[in-house]
């Protein structure tokens, strides 16, 4: 039985111009941290822990239904995955963030959302190590990022901000996800979190370990190097899972706070095939992942992303793209990185 059609988005009129301001907001840390640093980095996301070329494998066992886009015909595609920390500034591992993944496949035909980019061949998806976010609004996550760096007067002004009653909510739901313990980035799951068209349906997505062996990490500050370790070992891999919208109750879209309750359906794979991320070769592709942006919408129509926090990081990458001058999207992995 194919999924329910019926979803739908509520966009307030004045939408836009306030995920500009916001976008803005964002832009000017960005810049500040620059100039402090003499680093133009990411907005977020800013300390990669590896990047590494992998394979993504659509199924040939999929239902008609999931049948759409990239996913329409089982075929293995060209990629680049890159594994991240969410803060906007360098910081050691130890230190309490958000762990992402950013997945680039390239190869990939059809019209895409982004003006002036609407012909070229990636599609990119996003996770991170948890599956919802402890933010209704954009306005909720781009007040916390601005004041994160005083984190002893953090709670103070958010409850002058927001009230006690939602001060207290959010930050503790913030610090319980921080706070949960990553023993390896090879083991573990990650989701959209927020929601993206599926062709005429609605859904999201996780990563789902497959097959990991356990490796030890040399040390608490070394996540990149303990999945280093993995990858000089034998290939990993991931398991690329949707799960549709049922109804407005159970599968808000403009809720992201909410789990979702719907079955998930694996429609591809992800592979990182063994490899060395220290050798020459390694650090070139370091170089060149580290220039490219990773983008939610980087996206086929079929894919585009739904909910105000998704349709809020449509300006916000584009300001920061632009202020660290990204790479354009590439249409293939350079020769000279392949083994």
């Amino acid at each position: 039985m194919a999924p329910a059609t019926d979803w739908k988005e509520v966009v307030a009129p004045d939408e836009a111009a306030k995920f500009e301001g916001l976008a803005a907001q964002l832009g000017a840390m960005q810049k500040h941290r620059g100039e402090t640093t003499g680093v133009m980095r990411r907005a977020l996301h800013a300390k990669p822990n590896l990047a590494a070329l992998a394979q993504f494998e659509v199924l040939p066992d999929i239902p008609d239904y999931a049948r759409v886009g990239l996913f329409a015909e089982p075929r293995t595609y060209q990629a680049v995955a890159r594994f991240s920390n969410g803060s906007s500034e360098v910081r050691k591992d130890s230190v309490p963030d958000v762990r992402g993944i950013g997945l680039k496949v390239l190869g990939v035909q059809g019209k895409k959302l982004i003006p002036g980019m609407e012909d070229c061949l990636t599609q990119d998806f996003l996770g991170i190590l948890a599956s919802t976010v402890p933010f209704r609004t954009p306005e909720e996550f781009v007040w916390v990022a601005s004041h994160a760096a005083n984190p002893a007067l953090l709670v103070a002004k958010a409850v002058l901000h927001f009230g006690p009653g939602r001060a207290f909510e959010l930050l503790g739901k913030l610090q319980r996800g921080l706070s949960r313990p990553v023993s390896s980035l090879a083991g573990s799951h990650y989701f959209s979190a927020l929601p993206m068209r599926y062709g005429a349906h609605a859904a999201k997505f996780t990563l789902a370990p497959v097959d990991v062996s356990p490796v030890s990490t040399p040390a608490p500050d070394l996540l990149g190097e303990a999945l280093a370790r993995q990858l000089e070992a034998g290939p990993l891999k991931w398991d690329f899972k949707v799960q549709f919208y049922i109804d407005e109750h159970e599968t808000p879209i403009e809720d992201p706070t909410t789990d979702w309750p719907s079955p998930w359906q694996r429609v591809a794979r992800l592979t990182i095939p063994r490899q060395s991320v220290s050798s020459e070769r390694g650090q070139r592709l370091a170089v060149w992942a580290e220039g490219l942006s990773f983008d939610p919408w980087h996206a086929l129509e079929d894919f585009r992303p739904l909910g105000a926090l998704m349709r809020a990081r449509g300006p916000a990458y584009r300001v920061s793209v632009q202020a660290r001058k990204a790479a354009p999207e590439p249409a293939e992995v350079p020769a000279e990185l392949i083994e």
